[in-house]
């Protein structure tokens, strides 16, 4: 695959094809893909590799990370929130984390047409969306987790609960290509939209420090026009370190590459294009050698924080540069207007 040249006449060159190898070449040979080599292993940025993987060319090895899922599912249709060498490392049962299999299967079946894969996998989605609805509340939130003791958490999070509104989302279009009943995930997503646009008093630990607190909302599509520019407006100035990126948490001076490429598709997805390139073109010196993307760094200092090289980091650059340049059919899969045209609030 080709370099990615912006059209804006900025200096950022994305090297995709660099960015899917070095995914490739931490994944296991069962499918598992770590954070980095000889790291843990969770189920939401195992999905958010196997991503890059499918947007980079690699779609045997996409297939062979959601297989790798389905071997791993929980009778109750959970994943547990890491492994490491073929062994649980943390029992929790987190509802975020068990979604995100709708979004990463979707995103396949966009790229590929692979419509018989989907009906394969499709019991393994039916299971885990049934998992995760078990623990919404009558408002609308979702429990975050079951704790190793076999506990229900009662703390709902706002950007975990807009992540798993991202999940339904492609669960029930997942549905509607098998022709499905998804009715029932429908009115689930409709309570989860209400609370997430209506009822913030629900969401009952605040992580409003962290910035994907503030843009999560808007990339799932529960906030929209007129109030989502609000929105990035009202906190631009809290979070974005300009010309570098957007930092991970408030008050802290780290700069992070993930939240920075996952607020250009926000702005992407919201309609606001022009801002998108820009931020995205903040991080084309933010990179190794090899033309993979740090991590993070700190700021002002510039210094890489973790060295290593993270799966996810690259898939997260790769889904920005697909959305903004349709690298893939795959391109429009968080734009607010894709998911209005299919029906799909």
């Amino acid at each position: 695959m080709k370099p990615l040249v912006l059209r804006s006449g900025t200096l950022h060159i994305m090297d995709v094809a660099a960015a899917a190898r070095s995914i490739a070449a931490v994944q296991l040979a069962d499918g598992a893909i770590p954070w980095f080599e000889g790291h843990k292993i969770d189920p939401w940025d195992h999905v958010e590799a196997a991503m890059g993987l499918a947007i980079g060319g690699y779609p045997d090895r996409a297939r062979l990370a959601f297989e790798w899922l389905a071997r791993h599912q929980r009778d109750d249709g959970s994943w547990h929130a890491a492994y490491r060498n073929g062994a649980v490392e943390d029992f929790t049962r987190d509802a975020n984390l068990s979604a995100y299999i709708a979004v990463g299967l979707y995103h396949y079946y966009l790229i590929s047409g692979d419509l018989r894969f989907v009906g394969t996998l499709w019991p393994v989605v039916v299971s885990a969306i049934d998992f995760v609805l078990s623990l919404q509340r009558p408002e609308g939130e979702i429990h975050w987790a079951i704790s190793p003791e076999g506990q229900v958490d009662p703390m709902a999070l706002l950007t975990g609960s807009s992540s798993i509104f991202m999940s339904l989302k492609c669960a029930v279009a997942l549905a509607d290509l098998l022709t499905r009943d998804s009715r029932r995930w429908r009115e689930a997503m409709a309570r989860l939209g209400q609370a997430i646009c209506h009822k913030p008093h629900v969401f009952n630990v605040t992580k409003s420090r962290f910035s994907m607190d503030w843009f999560y909302p808007i990339l799932c599509g529960a906030v929209s026009g007129n109030r989502a520019g609000q929105r990035i407006q009202r906190h631009w100035q809290k979070f974005v370190v300009e010309g570098q990126g957007v930092k991970c948490v408030a008050d802290q001076p780290w700069v992070t590459l993930a939240e920075t490429a996952e607020l250009v598709l926000a702005l992407e997805a919201m309609g606001w294009r022009d801002l998108a390139e820009t931020v995205f073109s903040w991080m084309g010196d933010k990179r190794f050698d090899d033309r993979t993307y740090w991590c993070g760094f700190t700021y002002p200092e510039k210094v890489v924080w973790p060295e290593e090289k993270h799966s996810w980091t690259n898939a997260a650059v790769m889904l920005a540069a697909d959305a903004l340049y349709q690298l893939t059919p795959a391109g429009r899969l968080f734009n607010h207007r894709f998911w209005a045209e299919k029906g799909i609030p």
